[in-house]
């Protein structure tokens, strides 16, 4: 079989995560904002359903696995999903920056509804998207390749997304009516990601195949993924990391419109229309920027120190650089950009490993038992990650309620020390949970190349 993959199909790939990731950093950085100072729901409603509507979602990814494993068509398993639902993932979305008409109660109940139809919609196409990396290629630098690339779209696309979104936001509403800003912002990244997810339909091919052509079995294959101890490990790394992203990406607009006192801005002109950045703005796209910077320098050192070498000092680095972010005080906005850039560079070299990892721990999986299944191990491993943004997503909300804040008035002394804190001590606290997960990991470069070349002969590769 041939492993190698062309620059045309790795464009391919990473163009449907540039197209989920603008959704998600939008939900992950802007959703609670929303919810709260354009929406007008409490902070702590919000965090609550936040944790209600995940926990579901995150256990929807399982069933999306198993039934892109037993998808059969002409274009395979995984592809079609990424043409089937690019429409309904784009639609739901719009729907949910959507803005009615209703009281309190007819609000909370849109909100749940059409946050939960989003995150369903968003596991229908972004499991099959993630599972595709394990049957694109056999070869584990090829792999790393694709999940460098797919890394960088993905925080290009974010980007991109942050740094339009409020210029857009502004352009289509203004301060007088942001609720129709930010329904028609929604609708042209609708349209953005729809074509994104086409393109990578059209451009990507599946080649793996399994071992072993039997009828697969539900039973067996939830066995071994209860075996699959490098799996297990994995999961309490991406959970911690996943709280660590989350926690500081929901609390940074936050920060900045009710913590940092400036008034910088950076104005440009974009088809003939001037926009302006704020230093909220500014700050989300020097992370963005920052994060691609550890993509690409992620797969020379992994391949160079392997995968948990890089995770574990990523991690370690990122701990270190947060607690001392706890220090600046609000007029530091200099050294307040400098820290972002470096602990988002240290967060983007997490991301390219860890899809990476599980699906070495598909291949480690299929090597000790002898069957195969991709999208089980990869919708579990997502739905690990659902489940670190819902606890950091919801704690964010929680958080902001505890700490007695209230939207769009100033905040009291203690609220900003807790706005603080959720950037800085508290998701250090969750990096440091990541890298000593990270430390058992067993699966090393040389156990790999041996994982890799039994499979390849059992597959008449070589």
């Amino acid at each position: 079989m041939h492993n190698k993959v062309s620059l045309k199909e790795k464009i391919g790939y990473g163009l449907g995560d540039a197209a989920s990731s603008m959704f998600w950093k939008i939900f992950s950085m802007y959703l609670l904002f929303f919810y709260t100072d354009v929406f007008g729901l409490a902070p702590a409603v919000v965090g609550t359903m936040f944790l209600i509507t995940r926990i579901w979602d995150s256990c929807f990814d399982p069933i999306v696995g198993i039934i892109a494993d037993r998808t059969k068509t002409k274009w395979g398993k995984f592809r079609p999903y990424l043409f089937w639902v690019a429409i309904p993932f784009a639609v739901i979305g719009i729907l949910t920056f959507y803005t009615p008409d209703f009281d309190e109660k007819g609000k909370i109940i849109y909100a749940y509804v059409t946050y939960s139809l989003m995150m369903m919609v968003y596991s229908l196409i972004n499991v099959p998207y993630a599972s595709l990396l394990g049957v694109i290629s056999s070869d584990r630098k090829e792999r790393n390749t694709l999940s460098s690339y797919r890394m960088v779209f993905a925080f290009g696309g974010s980007l991109l997304a942050l740094w339009l979104i409020e210029p857009l936001v502004n352009y289509f509403g203004g301060n007088l009516n942001s609720k129709i800003g930010w329904l028609s912002t929604i609708i042209v990244f609708g349209v953005i990601t729809t074509a994104f997810f086409w393109g990578c339909f059209f451009f990507t091919k599946e080649r793996v195949k399994p071992i072993s052509d039997e009828k697969t079995d539900l039973k067996l294959d939830l066995k071994d993924l209860l075996k699959n101890k490098p799996w297990w490990i994995l999961l309490g790394a991406g959970i911690g990391a996943l709280i660590f992203n989350s926690i500081r990406d929901g609390a940074a607009v936050f920060y900045f419109k009710y913590y940092v006192s400036s008034a910088v801005n950076f104005d440009f002109t974009l088809f003939g229309t001037p926009f302006h950045m704020t230093p909220t703005s500014i700050y989300l796209v020097l992370g963005q920027a920052a994060n691609i910077i550890g993509v690409i320098i992620a797969t020379p050192i992994a391949n160079k120190i392997g995968k948990k070498k890089t995770f574990f000092g990523a991690m370690a680095m990122a701990a270190i650089l947060s607690l001392v972010f706890y220090f600046f005080g609000k007029e530091d906005v200099f050294l307040i950009m400098t820290f972002q850039v470096l602990i988002s560079i240290c967060a983007g070299c997490i991301f390219p490993l860890i899809w990476s990892m599980y699906a070495d721990s598909a291949d480690y999986s299929e090597w000790k038992q002898g069957r195969r299944a991709t999208g089980l191990v990869f919708s579990a491993s997502s739905m690990s990650q659902k489940f670190g943004w819902t606890i950091g997503g919801a704690a964010t909300g929680w958080l902001l309620g505890y700490y007695g804040f209230q939207a769009n008035v100033e905040q009291t002394a203690v609220t900003q020390n807790g706005i603080q804190l959720m950037l800085s001590i508290l998701p250090a606290i969750a990096a440091i949970i990541s890298f000593i997960f990270i430390l058992f990991y067993p699966l090393t470069e040389e156990k790999l190349q041996i994982i890799e070349q039994d499979l390849n002969e059992k597959r008449n590769l070589i």
